[in-house]
Formats: C-alpha cells, structure tokens, sequence
C-alpha cells in the first residue's frame, strides 16, 4: 500500500513536506474509478518533468461537479488509487470547484491537461505561464470514461477493456 504520508490535505502540507524538485508538473481530477485512460494519461503527464503531483477533487467538490451518488469512491481511496501507480509521486486534495488556487500555491512548471481541453480553457494555464511555465495538452485514450463504466456496470453489461 502506498504511503498516506504523499496524499496531502493541503498545499501548505506538500510545500512542508517535499523538496521542490527540477520540474513539477501538475495535474488535476476527479480520478473517480482508473481506468486504462488515466493510468496512460498520468503515464504520460509525469514524462513531462521530474515529479508529478495530482490535484484530487475533495468528496464535496466532486459532488458538485458530477452529481448526486458521485464520487462512487471516497477521496482517501481515489487516493491510494493513484499513489498506488508508478507515474504520480504526490496527490493534494483541494475543495474548490477548480484548481486554481492549489495551483498558485504549487507554482508547477508544466501544467498537464487532457485533450479534451483546449489551451483557452484550461484552468491556471495564464498564472503557469506567466511564471515561466507551460502546458502540456495528451490525447486521450479513446473508449475510456468514467461516466461510460459506470453507466455498463449500472445496465448490468460490466466492463470491458476496449
């Protein structure tokens, strides 16, 4: 099991608790049920820099963005999810419906999105490079969603991998 020492309830306890390495890169979710589409994202995103750290949306923040019955898995188990894969090194939970104000107190290097996105609407990318950073937009693995697994496991028709 991963140590619950990197699953960080504030930014101010990462900053306290970890060196600032040569180039952070920085990410953010839901991370409601991994599937194979973020464990290649976030593969992905920590090939950017030398530590990745995952914004974990808190239990109420994703309520509010997904809706009643989400999230399907509490923050501390989305945690250990994600500490339990290679590719992130560090996860901070925040309660805001965005990342902005942890990514102002994290100052990451390279700000790491999905494909989905695009440049404009991403979250912090003005404050990112205006210190000098950059963001890096990864395409999605295609058939990959949580909305998708949770509407077959609902229908009763399970999962698959695709």
């Amino acid at each position: 099991m991963p140590s619950p020492t990197l699953f960080f309830q504030t930014p101010a306890a990462f900053l306290a608790a970890i060196p600032r390495p040569g180039t952070l890169c920085f990410t953010n979710g839901c991370f409601d049920l991994i599937h194979p589409g973020h464990v290649q994202y976030l593969a992905d995103a920590r090939t950017q820099g030398d530590f990745l750290v995952v914004g974990l949306n808190s239990d109420a923040s994703v309520a509010r963005l997904k809706g009643p019955g989400r999230p399907l898995q509490d923050e501390a188990a989305r945690a250990a999810v994600l500490l339990g894969l290679r590719s992130v090194d560090a996860v901070v939970r925040f309660d805001e419906d965005t990342p902005l104000e942890l990514i102002q107190a994290l100052r990451p290097d390279v700000l790491v999105k999905g494909g989905d996105y695009t440049p404009e609407t991403v979250v912090g990318r003005d404050f990112v490079e205006a210190q000098g950073g950059r963001l890096i937009l990864i395409p999605f693995l295609p058939g990959h969603s949580t909305s998708r697994i949770e509407a077959r496991i609902l229908s009763g028709r399970g999962v698959t991998l695709e």
